[in-house]
């Protein structure tokens, strides 16, 4: 088909292009009633960041879904987003802004492809089955035309699969490589069996963290589907406040969001509470797809030893081997993830910048980067805690 024929229109609202249209490209996998492989990208998900006002005006990320359609049918949506800071993404291109307005020029507004504040890899140019060869570089194409036709000075796919990395750099765009720490299930069968995998001094470690975690005086409860009630998310909202002051300034999401969560989203997730004297403590929240556990926050009122390790980590690891889940994304950043069985993987982002001179520049800031990255997972990955091939332990 000829890509002409293509029409690309942009969206301030996602319900301009409506919930079936949407997840027919972002889940066809799940109209089985299943799990999709990414909950983000779901329009569930994207339209309760909307509707609770977590993006809009006033947030710094406006929506401006795009969609590709062909013969009056809907081939690929993208959820993107004119932003006017870089808060909120978690690949990191504040240093990028710096040195392009210390130039001269203008770095924001940019247009940035991605799920808001959600550090979780997954498809973002979702396209309809069977329609994959041109709804691709179509929205890869209307995106940088849109970016160009209004003198704004890049655009950003963050978090892309390494396919749609690929398929970018083939297009022209430059390709970013960093790392998070993900737990992949090795056939362990239980927390047990994964355990058995570990060198003797890491398996003890984990066995004592647990202890400790687990002998903080209350219970830990997972909450999952119709299980998650209004007063679990009252008590977690608490819990995100806290954590959002300390690390953001404030928090992303809004209270509503909780509150839409509770009727759309509550399928999507398993939420990790622990109670002590008839009082919620410290909570974490995951995020359920297909063949992954995504955990994305944590929070508490009360410190206690190990129970953010307990309650974010070897929790996530539970549900996930109960519910055959491959893999738990355990959000950005943290070496302390690696002694608990989260290795250091390659995560993936997509770059176009205006400015040629600027873009030749961090054309050769991303080689040597990548090159770093792949030492960096190398280092990190003989450092894990899992046992040594030939290497015989004594108990």
């Amino acid at each position: 088909m000829d890509q002409a024929e293509i029409e690309i229109t942009v969206h301030p609202a996602i319900a301009g292009i409506g919930a079936d249209d949407w997840d027919a490209c972002a889940c066809p996998e799940a109209a089985d009633g299943g799990a999709p492989n990414d909950p983000f990208t779901t329009y569930r998900f994207l339209s309760a960041l909307e509707d609770s006002g977590s993006v809009g005006p006033g947030t710094g990320w406006q929506p401006q879904y795009i969609s590709a359609r062909s013969g009056g049918q809907v081939i690929g949506v993208a959820p993107m987003y004119v932003k006017s800071h870089s808060q909120g993404e978690y690949i990191f291109d504040h240093n990028w802004a710096h040195a392009y307005e210390r130039a001269g020029g203008r770095y924001y507004p940019k247009l940035q492809i991605a799920v808001p504040f959600t550090p979780a890899t997954g498809r973002r140019f979702l396209l309809r089955p069977g329609h994959e060869g041109i709804a691709l570089p179509a929205l890869v194409q209307g995106a940088v035309q849109l970016a160009a036709n209004n003198n704004i000075s890049s655009l950003h796919a963050t978090f892309c699969t390494q396919a749609e990395a690929e398929a970018g750099a083939q297009m022209g765009l430059m390709h970013r490589v960093t790392q998070q720490f993900h737990w992949h299930d090795d056939g362990y069968g239980d927390f047990d069996g994964f355990l058995s995998s570990l060198s003797s001094r890491k398996r003890k470690n984990i066995r004592k963290e647990r202890a400790q975690a687990q002998g903080f005086g209350g219970t830990i409860h997972t909450f999952q589907g119709d299980d998650i009630q209004p007063e679990h998310w009252d008590a977690f909202w608490r819990f995100y406040q806290d954590t959002g002051a300390r690390k953001w300034g404030s928090p992303y999401l809004t209270r509503q969001f909780f509150d839409i969560a509770q009727e759309t989203l509550r399928d999507d997730i398993a939420l990790v509470l622990a109670e002590r004297d008839g009082r919620w403590v410290a909570g974490a929240l995951n995020f359920i797809g297909r063949a992954a556990l995504f955990g994305r926050y944590w929070g508490c009122t009360e410190h206690h030893p190990c129970l953010h390790f307990e309650l974010c980590y070897y929790q996530a690891i539970d549900i996930a081997l109960a519910r055959g889940l491959s893999r738990v994304e355990a959000g950005a950043q943290g070496e302390h993830k690696l002694a608990r069985g989260y290795l250091p993987s390659e995560t993936h982002s997509l770059h176009w910048i205006a400015d040629p001179g600027f873009s030749d520049a961090v054309a050769r800031y991303l080689e040597a980067e990548r090159e770093a990255v792949a030492e960096e997972i190398e280092i990190l990955t003989e450092y894990g805690p899992f046992r040594k091939a030939n290497v015989e332990e004594q108990e």
